[in-house]
C-alpha cells in the first residue's frame, strides 16, 4: 500500500510540474522556442497552395527594369500596368505589401495607379501602424496616474488609399524568430490586419452564399451586412463580421454546422465559406504554418509581367494560366543575402533559406492568407486538452519509473514518449495542431527520473540496513553490504575486477566423515572452516563459497590494490600454519589442507536464476584456482600460487615449479610453492628453494645429468619431497629417452 502511494504522489508530482510549467509565461516559450521548430523539421517542407502567388521585386527585375533595388523610388505607372495585367489574367484578389504613404516623384504616375485600382476593384494595400504613448493625468494635481498605448493607421496618400477596396496593416513581432502574427490588432480596436482583408476580398464572390448561410441562422442580422456592389465598404465590413461571430453565442458554430449539412453548394465554395468564417472567430495572435524555407511559396519576378511581349495573346494566355483566381501579393522579395542586406524587409523563421537567406515580409504575408485559405494555421492545442496531456504523461513517466526497473521504466518510458511524438508529429502535419513537447520530454522526464531513482535509493539504504542487521552476523560485511543494495530486488547482477582467489581443499574428509555422526561432523567442520575463516578475514578477503570441505575465498575490491596479492599470500601462511596447529590438537580427526591461489579477471556479484542466487565470483580463475589447490596432491605441497599472483611480492620466499598444463585447460600455468615469509623462513628452506631452482633450471634446459644430481642432492636431504621426486623422475627418463626438439618444460597433469 505505501509503495502504490509513493507511485502515486511522484506521477502526481510529475504531472502537476507539467501542468505548472505549462501555466507559467515561460513555459509557452519554451515550446515556442524549441518545440514548434522540432515539429516543423520533424513534418519538413511541403507544397504551398496553388491559389497563392507572389509577384516579388528583386535584383533580377531592378536589372531588367534598369531600375534601383528600392521599391519606393519606382515608377508607379509601373505598377498600374501590372495590375491591368493582373486584372487581364483574372485574378481573384491583389495584395500590394509596398507603402504609398508619400505623393511619386510624377503626380500623373499616382492617378494612373489609383486608376488601374478603381478599375480593378480587388486591390488591397498595406498601411503603416502607429503607436502612441498616452498618460492620462489626474486632477487637481495633474500628475500622470495611468500610461495607455494608442494604436492606429497611417494610409495611404488620399488618391491612391480611396481607389484601394481596402486598406489594412501587418504588423509583425520584433523577435529573433517569427512564429506568427496579429489576424487581429486589439490595441488599435480589434482592426483586421492585411490577411484577413485580403481572404474577404478574395471571399467577395461567395458572400451572397454567407449572407443566405448567415440568414437561415440568425436572419436579425443580415441587415448589418448589405453590401453596395458598385462601392463596397470592405473595411467596415470587416469590422461588422468579427464583432458579430466573436460576440453573438454559437453563431459561428451554428454556421458551420449549416454549412456542413448543406448539399446546394459545391466543395470549392464550401472551403471558402469555411475557411472566412474561421478567419473571424479565431484568436488575435495566430501561428504561422511555414511551407518551407523562403520562396517556398510559387514567387514570379516582377519583371516578367509587366515587360514587352512579342506575341501579346500568347503571354495573355500564360498569365490567366498562372493568376485566374489566385491571390497574388506583390512586395519586395530579394533573392539572395546581399539584397536584402540593401533592402531590409525580411525576417527569420523556422526553415533557414540558403546562404542565410531570410524570409520576406510580402512572403510571410502571404502565407498567412495560405493559412487562412486553407483554414490550417499552426493551433496550438487547447489550454485545458493541453494540461491533461501534460498531467497524464507526468502520472505515467512517475509510476513506471518508479514501479518498474531502472532499464524496463526506461523502455517503457521511452515507448510511451515514441508513440506521443509520433502522435503529436501526425497531429501537426495533418491537421496543424501543436502539442507540447519541450516540456514533457526535457523537463518532465528527467524530473520522473530523478524522482524515481531518489526514492529508490532511499528505500535500498533503508532495506540495505534492515539486510546487514539480519544477516551481519553470518557474512563478512563487503557481502552484507552488496546485498543490502539489492535487497528490494535479488537478480544476476554482476561487477567484473581483478583480484586474487584461495581455494581450500581437505584430504581424509570422505574417511572422516563415513565414522563420524552427522553432529560431531558438523561440529568438527565448524570448528575446522573458523581456523580458515579467521585468516581471511583479517587479510581482507571474502569467503565466497564453502562446499564440503572445500573453502573458496577472494581479494577483489574495487579498484585494483598494490597489497591485494600481499593480503592473500599472508592469508595463505596463516591458513597453513592454523591447520597445522588444528590437526595438532585433533590428532585423531585430522584435516590436511592443501591451498592454492592465482590472479586474475573475475566476475563478481550474484548468480542464479528464477527463485535461487548466489553471491560468488565466476570465470575461468576461479577454475584455474581450483586446479592449481588440485597440483598439491601430485606434488605433496601444502600451498601453490601462480606466477600472476607472486609478480611484484619480495616478502615470501617461493620456490619456482615451472609450467603445468592443468587438467581440462588449455592454457600453461606457472606455478611456484609458496614456501614461508621471508622474515621467518629457516636456512634449510632457503637451501631448499636454491637448489631446487638450479636444478629446474638444468631440467628446462635439457641438461638431464645436470637436473638428476639436483634433484637427487635434494632427495637426500629432504626424502619426502615430491616436486623435486617429481621432476627426478622425467629427468632420468628424458636421459634413458630424449624428448623431441619441439619439446617444451611443461608438466601435464591429468587429475584434478
Amino acid at each position: 500500500m505505501l509503495r502504490l502511494f509513493k507511485r502515486l504522489v511522484l506521477g502526481l508530482c510529475v504531472g502537476l510540474f507539467g501542468v505548472m510549467i505549462a501555466l507559467a509565461p515561460f513555459g509557452l516559450a519554451l515550446e515556442e522556442q524549441f518545440g514548434l521548430p522540432g515539429l516543423f523539421y520533424l513534418r519538413g517542407a511541403i507544397s504551398s497552395p496553388d491559389d497563392v502567388v507572389v509577384v516579388a521585386i528583386d535584383q533580377r527585375s531592378a536589372r531588367h527594369l534598369n531600375l534601383p533595388l528600392n521599391p519606393r523610388s519606382w515608377p508607379r505607372d509601373l505598377h498600374a500596368r501590372l495590375i491591368e495585367r493582373l486584372t487581364e489574367a483574372g485574378a481573384g484578389v491583389i495584395v500590394f505589401d509596398l507603402i504609398f504613404d508619400t505623393h511619386g516623384n510624377v503626380p500623373a504616375h499616382d492617378a494612373a495607379l489609383a486608376q488601374a485600382m478603381a478599375a480593378a476593384r480587388n486591390v488591397v494595400l498595406v498601411e503603416r501602424l502607429s503607436s502612441e504613448d498616452v498618460e492620462l493625468l489626474m486632477e487637481p494635481s495633474d500628475q500622470a496616474q495611468y500610461k495607455i498605448t494608442q494604436e492606429g493607421t497611417i494610409q495611404p496618400i488620399p488618391i491612391i488609399a480611396d481607389a484601394a477596396l481596402v486598406c489594412a496593416p501587418f504588423p509583425l513581432p520584433k523577435l529573433s524568430r517569427v512564429n506568427g502574427y496579429w489576424a487581429f490588432k486589439a490595441g488599435a480596436g480589434d482592426m483586421p490586419t492585411l490577411p484577413v482583408a485580403a481572404l474577404q476580398v478574395f471571399a467577395l464572390p461567395v458572400y451572397a452564399d454567407f449572407t443566405r448561410l448567415l440568414a437561415h441562422n440568425s436572419p436579425g442580422y443580415t441587415e448589418q451586412l448589405v453590401v453596395n456592389s458598385a462601392a463596397p465598404d470592405i473595411e467596415a465590413l470587416l469590422f461588422t463580421l468579427r464583432n458579430m461571430l466573436v460576440n453573438v453565442p454559437g453563431l459561428a458554430q451554428k454556421m458551420l454546422v449549416e454549412l456542413q449539412r448543406n448539399t446546394s453548394l459545391n466543395a470549392d465554395t464550401k472551403r471558402m465559406l469555411r475557411a472566412l468564417i474561421s478567419a473571424y472567430v479565431g484568436t488575435e495572435i495566430r501561428y504561422l504554418n511555414f511551407y518551407g524555407p523562403p520562396r517556398s511559396v510559387r514567387t514570379i519576378p516582377y519583371y516578367q509581367l509587366v515587360q514587352s511581349a512579342t506575341d501579346p495573346a500568347a503571354l495573355n494566355d500564360a498569365f490567366e494560366s498562372i493568376f485566374k483566381g489566385k491571390a497574388v501579393f506583390i512586395g519586395f522579395s530579394a533573392e539572395t543575402q546581399s539584397g536584402q542586406d540593401r533592402i531590409r524587409d525580411d525576417y527569420h523563421t523556422v526553415f533557414p533559406g540558403a546562404d542565410g537567406l531570410t524570409m520576406s515580409g510580402v512572403e510571410i504575408a502571404a502565407t498567412a492568407f495560405a493559412n487562412l485559405l486553407e483554414n490550417k494555421p499552426i493551433k496550438p492545442v487547447s489550454l485545458i486538452v493541453g494540461l491533461s496531456i501534460l498531467f497524464l504523461l507526468g502520472v505515467v513517466m512517475g509510476a513506471a519509473f518508479l514501479m518498474l526497473s531502472n532499464r524496463s521504466g526506461a523502455f517503457v518510458v521511452i515507448v510511451l514518449i515514441l508513440i506521443y511524438v509520433g502522435h503529436a508529429y501526425y497531429q501537426f502535419e495533418a491537421m496543424g495542431l501543436w502539442l507540447p513537447l519541450i516540456i514533457p520530454l526535457f523537463l518532465q522526464m528527467p524530473l520522473a527520473l530523478f524522482g524515481a531513482g531518489l526514492l529508490k535509493y532511499v528505500a535500498a539504504r533503508r532495506e540495505g540496513k534492515q539486510v546487514k542487521d539480519a544477516f551481519g552476523y553470518f557474512l563478512p560485511e563487503r557481502v552484507v553490504n552488496d546485498i543490502a543494495k539489492s535487497a528490494g530486488k535479488v537478480s544476476a547482477n554482476t561487477q567484473l575486477v581483478y583480484g586474487v582467489c584461495l581455494a581450500t581443499d581437505a584430504d581424509k574428509y570422505t574417511t572422516l566423515a563415513e565414522r563420524m555422526s552427522p553432529r560431531q561432523l558438523s561440529q568438527l567442520m565448524n570448528d575446522y572452516y573458523a581456523v580458515l575463516f579467521e585468516p581471511v578475514r583479517k587479510q581482507g578477503g571474502i569467503v565466497s563459497d564453502v562446499v564440503g570441505d572445500a573453502m573458496f575465498a577472494i581479494w577483489a575490491p574495487p579498484f585494483l590494490d598494490a597489497d591485494l596479492r600481499k593480503q592473500a599470500c599472508l592469508a595463505c601462511l596463516d591458513i597453513v600454519a592454523a591447520v597445522a596447529h588444528f590437526n595438532q590438537i585433533n590428532s585423531e580427526m585430522q584435516l590436511p589442507t592443501r591451498v592454492g591461489l592465482h590472479f586474475g579477471e573475475i566476475l563478481l556479484g550474484n548468480v542464479g536464476a528464477l527463485h535461487h542466487y548466489e553471491y560468488r565470483a565466476v570465470g575461468d580463475i576461479v577454475n584455474t584456482t581450483s586446479r592449481i589447490q588440485g597440483v598439491n596432491k601430485y606434488l605433496g605441497t601444502n600451498a601453490l600460487l601462480s606466477s600472476e599472483v607472486i609478480v611484484g611480492q619480495a616478502d615470501f620466499l617461493t620456490r619456482p615449479l615451472g609450467n603445468f598444463l592443468l587438467a581440462g585447460k588449455s592454457s600453461v600455468v606457472n606455478l611456484s610453492e609458496l614456501v614461508a615469509h621471508k622474515q621467518t623462513a629457516s636456512y634449510e628452506q632457503y637451501w631448499l628453494c636454491e637448489r631446487f631452482t638450479h636444478a629446474l633450471q638444468a631440467y628446462e634446459l635439457k641438461k638431464w645429468n645436470e637436473a638428476s644430481s639436483g634433484f637427487l642432492e635434494i632427495l637426500d636431504i629432504f626424502p619426502a619431497d615430491g616436486p623435486a621426486r617429481l621432476f627426478l623422475n622425467d629427468s632420468l627418463q628424458y636421459e634413458a629417452s630424449p624428448p623431441p626438439e619441439s619439446w617444451f618444460p611443461v608438466m601435464r597433469i591429468d587429475g584434478k
